[in-house]
């Protein structure tokens, strides 16, 4: 153990274990990032915005101006489609032109399902092309913010076939789960009560959500998470061979 004059005096040495508890805490910031600016922020500034008094049609519009922005950045700069944002900019189009609907209660409660179609259907077809868009959603739930499992994700996501049928299978429940619940409630609009469906809409959203987070985590983060831990564990015994070759 240093003593305090042994601290006072060589601030420099002691500096980085000062600030090494901190690392994990902004690794994870850096992976949840994408998520907070790409669908934290139009969610919350659509709120904001309807909160402040705006239509939901004005509200939508403008907290569409990021994402749009964003996506057509990555397209002109990166020369790659930034999927969040341009996820949510569909989400709000479709949003903008389902809220122009009214009179028809049926049609009004159908086209909350419009919504969900939306997003199921991207979810899926990038999942089916291998590019499977809820990556960017488990990956701070598995790394948690440890820079050995973040780069262990980086090399599987990059050279495991396992690991990449992993994450399209991930992917792929949630779109099919959104596309399931878009027509159990379309249906539902026009053939069930509407008194009944205005109640029975949220239990089969809730549902799906819960089947969709049980199933993918099953099929797709659980086998992620192991594969990491298992990455993690080579490297380390790796750097202790290395260390006592040395």
């Amino acid at each position: 153990m240093s003593s305090p004059a042994a601290t006072v005096t060589a601030p420099v040495a002691d500096a980085p274990a000062a600030t090494a508890p901190f690392a994990p805490r902004k690794a994870l910031l850096d992976s949840l990032m994408p998520l907070l600016v790409d669908v934290g922020v139009p969610l919350v500034s659509y709120y904001a915005l309807k909160a402040a008094g705006l239509s939901t049609f004005a509200a939508l519009a403008w907290s569409s101006v990021l994402p749009a922005v964003r996506t057509v950045w990555g397209v002109v700069r990166k020369r790659q489609l930034n999927g969040l944002a341009a996820l949510m900019v569909t989400v709000n189009v479709v949003s903008l032109a389902t809220s122009l609907v009214v009179g028809d209660p049926r049609l009004m409660l159908a086209k909350d399902s419009g919504v969900s179609s939306v997003i199921g259907l991207v979810v899926l077809v990038t999942a089916l092309k291998g590019q499977p868009m809820m990556s960017a959603g488990v990956r701070p739930m598995l790394v948690k913010g440890d820079a050995a499992k973040d780069a262990a994700w980086q090399r599987l996501s990059a050279g495991s076939a396992a690991f990449r049928r992993a994450e399209i299978r991930f992917s792929a429940v949630w779109g099919a789960a959104l596309l399931g619940e878009c027509v159990v409630r379309a249906v539902g609009a026009y053939t069930v009560p509407v008194e009944t469906m205005v109640w029975l809409g949220t239990v089969i959203m809730v549902a799906t959500l819960v089947l969709a987070f049980l199933v993918s985590g099953r099929v797709g983060a659980v086998p992620m998470e192991r594969m990491i831990a298992e990455a993690v564990g080579a490297g380390k015994a790796g750097d202790e061979v290395g260390n006592t070759a040395r």
